[in-house]
């Protein structure tokens, strides 16, 4: 019998403490995952995508192929196509987070991800997701990710 090749073979485990990794002790890239953590937190978990103009500059690119760019689209994507309803922010992050890196202007930042095997319904594997934002003057400019067409 073949051997099946291998998916993950290791599991992508999360940190325990996720706020920590959106610190830092230049202040800059300090300031730049606050941007991150708030867009994540605010934006992404609670759905409050009435304070998009606190992290989303107005002419912000977008390069998932789902939503388009400018603020306004991208807000319209989250609270119109998805139907986002605002929930209560958290004191700390739902998500689970694997990393945090910044350099210069940009964050990154990486998830933990379960997938289902489309060879192997009743089973999974991890894998790791990524957002990417580009921010400039305490705003995000510009955003990427794996993300496909459905």
């Amino acid at each position: 019998m073949a051997a099946r090749p291998a998916a993950a073979q290791e599991a992508v485990v999360p940190v325990g403490d996720a706020e920590a990794l959106f610190t830092s002790p230049d202040p800059a890239l300090n300031a730049n995952k606050q941007v991150v953590y708030g867009i994540i937190r605010d934006l992404l978990e609670a759905g409050h995508w009435e304070m998009a103009d606190r992290y989303l500059s107005e002419d912000y690119i977008q390069h998932n192929p789902n939503a388009a760019s400018g603020r306004a689209a991208v807000v319209e994507y989250f609270t119109k196509v998805r139907q986002v309803k605002p929930q209560p922010i958290p004191a700390k992050l739902k998500t689970p987070i694997v990393s945090v890196t910044a350099e210069g202007d940009l964050v990154v930042v990486a998830y933990p991800r379960q997938v289902t095997d489309p060879k192997h319904p009743a089973g999974g594997y991890s894998t790791t997701w990524f957002d990417m934002w580009r921010i400039r003057d305490g705003k995000a400019v510009e955003h990427w990710d794996p993300a496909l067409l459905p």
